[in-house]
């Protein structure tokens, strides 16, 4: 059985070859991304089109109102938690607006 001493330097050459093996194949796709390129004549924007958002338009959108509390005038739109004023109801219809 190998020494911790050994195992270690097989490491550093194991390391050492992954490395040489990665920067030569590295260099390969490159160099066949640069053909592709030329060849078909690709811009930035064909090969890295801009990001574009999974639900557009709907982040902070505001929502209308739904319900209106008579007292204060204060408004709720029906979404998350329920305000005091129309929490303990039943009948959220005589609040609506």
């Amino acid at each position: 059985m190998p020494s911790y001493k050994e195992l270690l330097e097989q490491r550093n050459q194991l390391e050492n070859q992954i490395k040489e093996a990665r920067d030569k194949e590295l260099a390969d796709a490159i160099d066949q991304v640069r053909s592709l390129v030329s060849e078909f004549e690709l811009t930035e924007q064909d090969v890295f089109p801009p990001a574009r958002s999974k639900r557009p338009g709907t982040a902070g959108s505001k929502v209308a109102p739904k319900y209106k509390n008579p007292q204060t005038g204060e408004t709720w739109t029906g979404r998350g938690k329920a305000p005091k004023w129309i929490a303990k109801e039943t009948d959220r219809e005589k609040f609506a607006i």
